[in-house]
């Protein structure tokens, strides 16, 4: 494989192509929402690695302590998304990204890499089964399937934090929690505004803002987390149809 990786940095944010599937010529909210997202999270240690061309090949990790995510554990990475997409796959780009992952950890000195996982595969997570034959194994679950996946080096583990385990809120209508780390958020939580007031179905969409406000959240989290009747459903990102789906329970 002869491939240019490039990472994106403070000086090359605001040109690069930030390799999502969204196609558009004109400035998309989404994308541009994502790359502000990023710029800050730069000065933090988060790490963005692309293909250099206009593909969805890219990894995205960053220390656990700064990971915008309910977990916790001592000298790890987090592991946010490893996408290979379309003509791209089975030329051996994933295993480079998650090889220049592990290369960065241990010269890093990190006790190992972590990631959201599931016992079943689910929309928005990055391939479970590639994560395991790269050695990652459960170290700790959460409930409706989810789990999280480790690479340790040295026999330490990280943890979910406490206040994921329970999977329930207060609040018994529709609530959304969410950052704009993902192009596809902005967009999808503008149609589910529309869709809750045109309906007349109260919702609270909460914006996850701050790296404290991600620690303290109720559920697993990658970018998106949704909740109904006080239970936690989804991290999947939703469409009007899947929605309805859980609106109707």
């Amino acid at each position: 494989m002869n491939a240019e990786f490039i990472n994106v940095t403070a000086e090359n944010v605001d040109k690069e192509h930030l390799c999502c599937i969204i196609r558009s010529r004109k400035p998309h909210q989404g994308i541009e929402a994502k790359r502000r997202w990023l710029r800050e999270r730069l000065k933090e240690g988060h790490v963005f690695r692309k293909l250099n061309e206009k593909a969805v090949v890219f990894i995205k990790y960053a220390p656990l302590e700064t990971a915008w995510v309910p977990i916790n554990g001592d000298d790890y990475y987090y592991l946010y998304c490893l996408w290979v997409s379309g003509g791209y796959k089975g030329k051996g780009y994933g295993k480079a990204l998650m090889e220049y992952c592990i290369a960065d950890a241990k010269e890093k000195g990190k006790s190992g890499i972590c990631m959201l996982g599931a016992e079943k595969q689910k929309a928005w997570l990055s391939d479970q089964s590639f994560a395991k034959k790269s050695g990652f194994k459960t170290v700790d679950t959460a409930g409706n399937g989810y789990e999280l996946l480790a690479l340790s080096f040295d026999g330490k583990e990280p943890r979910f934090a406490p206040n994921v385990k329970n999977g329930r809120i207060e609040s018994k209508e529709l609530t959304i929690y969410y950052d704009m780390q993902c192009p596809y958020v902005s967009q999808n939580i503008e149609k589910i505004r529309r869709y809750c007031e045109t309906n007349g179905i109260l919702a609270s969409l909460i914006q996850v803002d701050t790296l404290q406000k991600a620690k303290e959240l109720p559920c697993v989290f990658n970018n998106w987390a949704v909740f109904y009747k006080g239970v936690f459903e989804t991290v999947n990102l939703l469409d009007i149809a899947g929605l309805e789906r859980i609106l109707r329970k």
